[in-house]
Order: structure tokens, then sequence, then C-alpha cells
């Protein structure tokens, strides 16, 4: 009788663990829908300090308004859902480990990437190796994101080391008076080089595209991510006389470029900053009048006025927990918006398959892509990195706020050129 009870518990034991490892599905994670008393867990890392924490606390903000409106709404089949922030301190060697983490040791079901392209690429690797879909909102050079259950939620097209130029290019063609000599000032953080420089093999990027527009580069300079002292690239500037400053770099470096030729009396006629801190720009006042840089979103009134209200209650709703967080600029725009996107893709693809199966997800993306709020209707191929055609445009200072100028049937105002100061 004892051997007949341990062969039938032994059983049952076995038939347990199969349906539990079943439930899981390829890659990890928690199980379907089955038990609504525990909570989806998704794991992240965001630099919550260090350089990139201006803009990592964006994602935050705009993360955490997402889960709650989620879970308002909800949930996620029929469960609540959970998000465990780690903070990788802008250290791209974190990044890993704390994914792993995340993985093997807290056993979350779903991940969200990172801020900015390195760290994504270094939880990219963790994703790939367990298997798990991985949402990324800010890493753009499609080349590198090789893995094929990476979804970007801000694309700038397979070739964006080509795209870039040429929208700028184009758009300050359309001056009464364009650019023909320009300054190119480049950040060595692989983030934004390759917009100079192109990558790998592909060498084409500003520096060519001016060639081939018949500009006239009179400034070439690359500096470290590091950099503490701007003037002598400011008096570089300055002696060259460019129409356009174009900055390829990240964060403030447009600000402190800017601020160290004020102090040399200068300023550039026209200046355009790849991947800004945008409120750090807006707080040089009119020193900063006329800035171009990039942009997925502005809530510009004439924006707005086109969007349903449930798309201005989540901008307003984003503004109001900035302004409780103190941030100093509280506004709902290509960061936020981006981070918006990736939280759709991984619930789009959670919802589609009706379970927490990271294989099956991945095909349902493929398959299906996703509807978002602020990019529209996305599609996923492998070819190209799952990379989409790109919904970026410009956005220029003018009176002192970021205004979409850029392509023109989705501007709130017409692109201007100040003149120098």
């Amino acid at each position: 009788m004892r051997r007949r009870l341990m062969a039938v518990l032994a059983t049952a034991a076995l038939a347990a663990t199969s349906a539990a490892c079943a439930d899981q599905g390829s890659g990890g994670g928690g199980g379907g829908g089955g038990d609504t008393s525990e909570p989806i867990v998704v794991g992240s890392t965001l630099s919550l300090t260090g350089p990139f924490a201006a803009t990592g606390v964006i994602h935050k903000i705009a993360g955490e308004e997402f889960v709650a409106r989620l879970n308002a709404q909800g949930g996620l089949l029929g469960r609540q859902v959970q998000w465990k922030v780690l903070d990788d301190q802008s250290d791209q060697a974190k990044v890993g480990q704390l994914y792993e983490q995340l993985i093997t040791q807290d056993g979350v079901d779903l991940i969200m990437g990172p801020y900015a392209t390195p760290n994504i690429l270094s939880a990219m690797t963790v994703a790939e190796r367990h298997g798990y879909v991985l949402p990324q909102h800010t890493a753009v050079l499609a080349p590198l994101m090789t893995y094929s259950c990476q979804f970007p939620a801000w694309s700038i097209g397979p070739t964006p080391n080509r795209f870039v130029p040429e929208m700028l290019f184009d758009a300050v063609a359309t001056l009464p008076d364009p650019p023909k000599k320009i300054a190119v000032l480049t950040s060595q953080n692989g983030s934004a080089a390759f917009v100079t420089d192109g990558h790998g093999s592909d060498k084409t990027g500003v520096l060519t595209v001016a060639k081939e527009r018949g500009l006239d580069v009179v400034v070439d300079v690359h500096y470290p991510p590091t950099i503490s002292d701007w003037g002598p690239i400011a008096a570089q500037v300055r002696d060259a006389k460019p129409d356009l400053v174009i900055n390829n770099g990240l964060g403030v470096d447009t600000v402190n470029a800017l601020t160290a030729m004020k102090q040399l009396g200068y300023r550039p006629p026209l200046t355009f900053s790849l991947f800004p801190a945008s409120g750090p720009l807006l707080g040089l006042g009119e020193d900063a009048e006329g800035v171009i840089s990039t942009s997925v979103f502005e809530p510009n009134k004439a924006v707005l006025d086109k969007l349903p209200a449930e798309t201005k209650a989540i901008v307003d709703d984003f503004t109001k927990r900035a302004t409780d967080a103190k941030q100093p600029y509280p506004v709902f725009e290509t960061q936020a918006a981006a981070s918006w996107t990736a939280w759709e893709i991984l619930t789009e693809a959670v919802k589609g398959v009706g379970k927490i199966d990271h294989k099956a997800m991945c095909d349902w993306l493929h398959s299906n892509g996703a509807n978002t709020t602020f990019n529209g209707k996305l599609t996923f191929d492998p070819k190209t990195n799952n990379f989409w055609p790109s919904t970026l445009g410009l956005k220029q200072i003018q009176n002192k706020e970021w205004t979409l100028v850029w392509p023109t049937d989705r501007a709130a105002a017409k692109l201007i050129a100040p003149k120098a100061g």
C-alpha cells in the first residue's frame, strides 16, 4: 500500500511540475491569466542617477502613469500589473547584471527596456539569452539591434544615419537664406556618433550627406562624453563662422556648447541638437531661440486640437505627475511618447496571445504589429530589425517653447531662421 501511495504522489508531483512549465511558456515568466491573486510583474532598469538621470526620470513618470491607467482598467489577463524598477546608475556595466537578476532571481514575468542605446544593448543580450520579448523606447541605431524579439518604440527607420541629416537639410533648405557652411560637433558616445560617421561599413552620415548637398563643412570636431571644457571648441566654431552648427550629442551638450560660445561673445545663426535634454535648452532663454531638434511628439495646441480627449488626458496627467515630482520641464514630449509606445507594444502582445508566452508574443507582434496612441499602427519586420517607417520630425524653440515645425503636414508652425547674435 505504501509503495502504491508513493507512486501516486510522485505521478501527481510530476504532472504539477509539467503543468507549471507549460504555463510559463517560452522564455520564462509567470503563467497565463489563471491566478488572479498574483500581480504580473514587469522588470526593468532606468537611469535614475548619473548622467542620464534627467531623461531616465521622464521614462519613470510615463511608465508609472501607464501602469496606473492599465490597472484602473483591469490590468492584464485579469491581473494587476506591478513594475519593478532598478537604478542602473547610467552605467552600462551594471545593466546586464541587473536584468539577469530581474529574470533569474526575481522571476519577473515581462521586461521593459532601459534608457539609452548602450544600456539597451546590454539588456538585449540578456533578453535574447532568456528568450524574453524586449520593448525598448530609445535605441534607434537599427543595425545593432539584431535580436528579433526586441521591438523599438522610437524609430528613425533602418538607416537612421542617413535619415536624420537628410531630414534636417531638407528642412533648412526651405529657409529664405539656406545654410551653406556647417560646423559638426560630435559626441563620441555611440548613441549619437553614428549620425555623423555612419556605422560599421556604412559610412553615410552628416558629413557625407553634407558633401552630396554641396555644403561646406568648416568644423568637424569629435569630443568625449566626459568633456568639461567647451572653450576650445567654441572658439573654433566662432572663428569658422558657420551658418549652421550641428551638435550630434546628448543631454546638456548643446547647452554647454552655446554657453561657451556666449562667453566668447558669439552666437551661431542656427543650431541643431540631436538628442538634447529639452528643459535645460529652454532654460537658456533668448540664447536658445531658434534651436532645432528631433521630435516624435510635441503637445502644441495646434497638435493637441487634432487629438482625442483620451490622448489629451494622458498628456495632462503626465504634466501633473511631473510637476508633483518637481521636474523642471514637466511636458509630455518625445521621450514620454516613446516610453508610452513601448508599454503599448508590450501590453498589445500579452493581450493578443492571451497569456505570457514570450515566443508566442514575439511571433504575434511580427504578424500583427501594434496599435499605438502617438505613432499609430506599427509593423515589425525582422529583416529591418523591427524598425518601422519613421514618424520622426523636427521641433524648434520659438517664443521660448518647443514647437513642431517639420514635416509641414504635421507642423504647428513654420521653421524660422533667427539672426546671429
